[in-house]
């Protein structure tokens, strides 16, 4: 791949406010996929929409989505400038699995064994682990990476999924320790992660994320990942 073609920024978007986020006993009786945005999310996407409107500034862009719904319903009160054959739903971009229909008290459970085990190894049941989101993100980028060896590719690439798999995203590209990884917060909903290209074509990120567990300190590398 060409380095010059790369894009300038690569832009990672957490779908808005869910109504699992609010309420997660809906998860008993609607399927994950199926989860849509709040009023409160759909507005959120839109506010974020006009903000990477105004940084999009009429160049090319390429979108990807999580085919869950409420990452579509994100994408749509994003009124990004794009065609309709720009934008690819991905489903290597979707949440972590947890199964079907949750129970409760089985979900409470194994979340904090989860809290004991690490939230980048542990799988639940019936479902996937972090590593397994992370494994499918890696062959994501690989087929991302395909789309930029042409003059022809975009100069913005952005991308509506879910907090978790933006983590992992950003775990894979910076290559980020598993400790790391597990000391950091998702964003907050619709709130973007921006990734710059440098001038030696590399990338890092605009801001870092948050550490709900300051005592990780990061590493040398894990440090040159942001500006």
């Amino acid at each position: 791949m060409s380095l010059e073609y790369r894009p300038r920024r690569i832009i990672l978007v957490r779908h808005g406010e869910s109504e699992g986020n609010v309420d997660d006993t809906v998860y008993e009786r609607i399927p994950d996929h199926r989860v849509g945005l709040t009023p409160r999310g759909y507005e959120q996407a839109r506010r974020t929409g006009e903000a990477l409107r105004g940084i999009l500034a009429g160049e090319s862009v390429d979108v990807y989505a999580s085919p869950y719904l409420r990452a579509r319903e994100t994408l749509e009160a994003l009124a990004l400038p794009v065609a309709p054959g720009d934008v690819r739903v991905e489903p290597r971009l979707r949440e972590q699995d947890w199964a079907n229909f949750q129970d409760p008290a089985d979900i409470a459970e194994q979340r904090a064994a989860r809290d004991r085990y690490g939230h980048f190894f542990y799988r639940f049941k019936d479902g996937e682990s972090g590593s397994d989101v992370y494994d499918r993100v890696s062959t994501f980028l690989e087929s991302m990476f395909r789309n930029f060896d042409s003059p022809a590719a975009p100069r913005n690439v952005v991308i509506v999924t879910h907090g978790l798999t933006m983590r992992l995203f950003c775990m894979r590209w910076f290559h980020w320790s598993v400790e790391y990884f597990e000391s950091l917060d998702n964003p907050d909903n619709a709130e973007p992660v921006v990734l710059l290209r440098q001038p030696d074509h590399r990338y890092r990120l605009e801001r870092p994320f948050t550490q709900w567990n300051p005592d990780v300190v990061p590493s040398e590398r894990e440090r040159s990942s942001w500006l």
